[in-house]
């Protein structure tokens, strides 16, 4: 099988593929550098094609590249308001300590 083949992964790891690469393209990495990354980041989640006879037949995906969107997430809530968070939060305690109330 030569380098590059895309035979022996399934159409939700190609779709996958595809997502991620669109992704990519929207926030301006080329199209090829988009592929590259998108492959491996199917790759790092999968462990290759699934298909028979592929590495990883079988084994479940525990999407660890997925979870990188925590460290790199906050910026809606950067972009509110400091009122905003703070009234947000307020209430958020506010809703805790009345719970906290419930179950003493």
């Amino acid at each position: 099988m030569p380098r590059g083949d895309k035979s022996k992964y399934t159409d939700k790891q190609e779709r996958k593929a595809d997502h991620i690469a669109q992704g990519y393209e929207e926030r301006g990495v080329s199209e090829k550098e988009a592929e590259r990354r998108a492959w491996a980041t199917v790759n790092k989640d999968d462990g290759g094609g699934k298909k028979p006879g592929g590495s990883g037949r079988g084994k479940a995906t525990t999407h660890p590249a997925s979870h990188k969107g925590g460290k790199l997430g906050g910026e809606a809530s950067a972009s509110r308001p400091a009122a905003e968070r703070s009234a947000s939060a307020k209430k958020a305690a506010a809703t805790r300590k009345r719970h906290e109330a419930g179950h003493a």
